[in-house]
């Protein structure tokens, strides 16, 4: 008998060990759950340990992203943006959260307009800079020289027999090499037919 009180005694403990914590853990359903994330992180900044209010709060955000405005309402930031949205609730409804990412697909595309626009303008600066570098250096290709002019065959005779000393090749020259242009540029004499 002493067995069979032993046994019940310990079963009876079990049961109210359970029986106390089921309540406990059950004691939670007339709690109301926090309607947005300032009463979350309000309940969550009264636990005792700040690893607990860590954690708690990291859920906070999990489950809420909009945040109360002064005025009413709530606002949700989207961080890739840099930009806040009003929302209806704490969190953005399905509509809401389209016109949000509808409004990411045009920042993009502002964003890569923009870096476009800066290349293009970067790469314009820097052909200006190259062509005020050409325009500072000296050019280094020799300018022609203007052509002396030709003389005219009676002025080239006038000028040889005024300037000239007698039997100098610079002046016999000019007097070769035209009577060596009339020999070989003129027709060679007609040859008589025999008859």
């Amino acid at each position: 008998m002493t067995l069979s009180r032993i046994a019940a005694l310990l079963v009876a403990g079990f049961a109210s060990v359970m029986v106390l914590h089921m309540s406990r853990a059950s004691a939670q359903w007339w709690h109301r759950a926090p309607a947005d994330f300032e009463e979350c992180a309000e309940a969550a900044n009264k636990l005792p340990t700040p690893e607990e209010k860590s954690t708690a709060l990291a859920q906070c955000n999990s489950k809420f992203a909009g945040r109360r405005r002064a005025g009413g309402g709530y606002t949700y930031y989207d961080f890739m943006q840099d930009r806040s949205f009003d929302i209806a609730g704490p969190n953005p409804t399905a509509d809401e959260q389209k016109y949000i990412d509808e409004q990411y697909t045009g920042y993009l595309e502002r964003q890569r307009r923009s870096n476009i626009a800066a290349a293009f303008a970067k790469e314009q600066q820097l052909k200006l800079e190259q062509a005020s570098l050409k325009t500072e250096t000296p050019s280094r290709i020799p300018v022609p020289q203007q052509r002396p002019k030709v003389l005219k065959e009676a002025d080239r005779s006038r000028l040889q027999t005024t300037n000239c000393p007698q039997h100098t090749f610079s002046c016999d020259w000019p007097r070769l090499s035209e009577s060596l242009k009339k020999m070989f540029s003129s027709p060679p004499p007609a040859k008589q037919k025999k008859s």
